[in-house]
């Protein structure tokens, strides 16, 4: 079973590399990197290029990509998408890393399964110059789908969309991100796809991706109070009624991964 991975990346120089080498390293896994770029004017394509062109660890990896200028970071990976011939589909952030080198495998084996997407955990480490120092990092924000429930999407709570593989004919049949958003597309799909469509899922209990802090999620106030009111947004659109006093209340679900950071070292 071919996992199509996609990461959308623009100007990324100064982490593109070690999101590269976490897929490089993976293990029994058959595989479809797809890098779409944004017209990068940092290196970040010579980096690209540089490792399009490497010999991996394993024979079943094939490595595609692109550089054009794209309506956004969702543009990017509607791209990847249609590039895409895996039977699964899953993101992987410039900023970010698998978690292990068996990641893939493990996630590729849960769709033996009748089933059409799979939602695991992340989280999140200040820093780290390599793939093994961000993998080793201590953890800061521990984000577990254990307790998801799909009533949960009311409050604008959702699985980690890092960690969100999905079987590529859904997006034939359900649709891809939508450009309307500029932060919570990711949030927008999940509920389509989870809370409306309702496909059927499964988690794995387990860490699936390192994210380093500070990406949109992690920004500040003035980000949150964008994500809400797009959360609230892609709720009404998609016929779920919500609103702000109840999305806000999202952050007593959160708390729990600031609380007990501890919960995975791995």
């Amino acid at each position: 079973m071919k996992i199509s991975l996609i990461t959308a990346c623009y100007n990324s120089a100064g982490t593109i590399k070690t999101a590269i080498e976490s897929v490089l390293s993976q293990r029994n896994a058959e595989i479809e990197y797809i890098v779409v770029d944004g017209g990068s004017t940092d290196g970040t394509v010579d980096i690209i290029k540089e490792y399009s062109t490497r010999s991996t660890r394993s024979t079943r990896l094939t490595f595609k990509w692109l550089s054009e200028k794209d309506r956004g970071m969702y543009d990017a990976i509607n791209k990847g998408i249609k590039m895409a011939t895996g039977d699964i589909v899953g993101i992987l952030n410039a900023d970010d890393v698998l978690a292990a080198d068996d990641t893939l495998a493990k996630i590729a084996a849960q769709f033996e399964e009748n089933i059409d997407a799979v939602y695991a955990d992340i989280r999140f480490v200040k820093t780290g110059d390599s793939v093994e120092d961000l993998r080793n990092a201590q953890t800061v924000r521990y984000c577990s789908a254990s307790r998801f429930k799909p009533w949960m999407f009311r409050f604008a709570v959702m699985v980690p969309h890092p960690s969100f593989y999905c079987r590529r004919e859904c997006f034939d049949r359900l649709g891809m991100y939508s450009l309307d958003y500029r932060i919570c597309a990711d949030f927008e799909l999940v509920l389509r796809f989870l809370g409306i469509a309702k496909l059927p899922s499964k988690y794995l209990p387990e860490c699936v991706v390192v994210m380093r802090m500070g990406g949109a999620s992690t920004a500040g106030w003035r980000s949150n109070i964008e994500i809400n009111r797009e959360d609230l947004r892609a709720l009404k659109t998609n016929g779920v009624w919500s609103c702000l006093p109840l999305i806000y209340l999202k952050y007593f679900f959160k708390i729990w991964g600031f609380i007990f950071p501890s919960l995975s070292s791995k």
